[in-house]
């Protein structure tokens, strides 16, 4: 093994994932300045770039030419900077949503379970990739339950959705409480055993299509 003056690796294969995290930071940054509902727009606007980052890290990740040690960094790099991104980042909105409300327990308690969650998928996931990987060179064609990356997807709808709910019912502010409720349910399907065909160029473009729809969504709400 060649000894390096650093740890890890540093190539153009994961320069997308390093600037996701960047972008997940700044998403919790805003989330904890945040002073009212409005404020989170540009939170979830980060999110979904860190998004955009990891739909297209595996892409860029194939066309540089890698060691084995290199690849299997870049799994479990993947991983840990998803559950940052995807877990702990909506956890926080999840939680800076109530704006100090008495209720804000339960977004506290709905962070944790999506956090929990997604530790325990991402692990699976890397045990079970590990073990395909060894028996066959192929891309894999389906997940087995919710990928955690559907936050940068599930976070925005959520927050559309809760925001019309309260504008509907006036005297109850139903964003935060309906924001904990859907990310229980994300946090569920992240560990429900169910197949997820896996988004290749076409629908990969889909979901860039989707992601500018909602984040004008989250714009106009």
């Amino acid at each position: 093994m060649k000894e390096n003056r650093f740890v890890g690796f540093y190539n153009p294969s994961v320069i997308l994932t390093y600037i996701g995290v960047t972008f997940a930071f700044v998403s919790m940054y805003l989330a904890w300045s945040a002073t009212e509902q409005t404020d989170f727009r540009w939170s979830i606007f980060f999110l979904m770039l860190a998004g955009l980052c990891d739909m297209f890290d595996g892409t860029v990740a194939r066309r540089v030419k890698r060691t084995e040690q290199e690849k299997k960094f870049g799994i479990q790099l993947d991983s840990l900077c998803d559950i940052v991104c995807f877990g702990v980042t909506p956890a926080t909105i999840a939680f800076m949503l109530y704006l100090g409300d008495d209720l804000r327990f339960f977004g506290l308690v709905a962070g944790w379970v999506l956090t929990i969650c997604g530790v325990i998928r991402l692990a699976y996931f890397n045990v079970t990739e590990e073990e395909r990987q060894a028996e066959t060179s192929e891309r894999r064609e389906y997940y087995q339950g919710m990928p955690i990356t559907a936050s940068a997807i599930g976070v925005p709808v959520a927050f559309i959705v809760g925001r019309i709910l309260t504008k509907l019912v006036s005297e109850t502010n139903a964003l935060p409480l309906f924001f904990s409720a859907f990310m229980l349910f994300v946090a569920f399907l992240y560990i429900f055993n169910f197949p997820v065909r896996k988004p290749h160029k076409r629908g990969m473009m889909i979901m860039i299509v989707c992601c500018l729809a909602l984040f004008a969504g989250v714009l106009i709400v």
